[in-house]
């Protein structure tokens, strides 16, 4: 039986992330086809059977570039949504500055003449901070 199994699978394209994807599309649509009216269920199973046509496809060369493409869609999403976590900016408390999110050890502030950014350690109170591009001193809370 085991062999049957391999001779089939044989130069099948077999599972990738694209696949994956898709497979955990189906779920959920499938699980939203039980709360909402509509045509999930069928949107569903449309994926589901596009999901394992993939699978099962004996041309490699086009699913490999079918899963590179979702590959570079998806680290476009990766890289906005780690952007954003790394880059959040807040209002200073009242003050005219901003800083934005590093670490836990860190603050960064920016420069409010040349908005160079200046990376100063946490828990210091207020700090006069210089700036070493255009020689600018201002106070900010670590």
């Amino acid at each position: 039986m085991r062999e049957k199994i391999q001779r089939f699978m044989w130069g099948r394209y077999g599972n990738d992330r694209f696949n994956q994807f898709l497979m955990i599309l189906a779920i959920v649509l499938w699980l939203l086809s039980m709360f909402v009216s509509g045509s999930f269920y069928t949107l569903a199973v449309a994926v589901m059977v596009y999901a394992y046509f993939r699978m099962f496809s004996r041309n490699i060369s086009k699913r490999a570039a079918e899963n590179q493409w979702y590959l570079r869609h998806e680290m476009k999403v990766r890289n906005y949504f780690a952007k954003m976590k790394g880059k959040r900016t807040f209002a200073n408390k009242g003050q005219s500055g901003t800083y934005t999110q590093a670490d836990q050890t860190h603050r960064i502030f920016k420069c409010p003449n040349c908005k160079q950014k200046i990376r100063v350690p946490r828990g210091r109170g207020k700090i006069a901070i210089t700036c070493r591009k255009c020689g600018k001193e201002f106070v900010r809370r670590s």
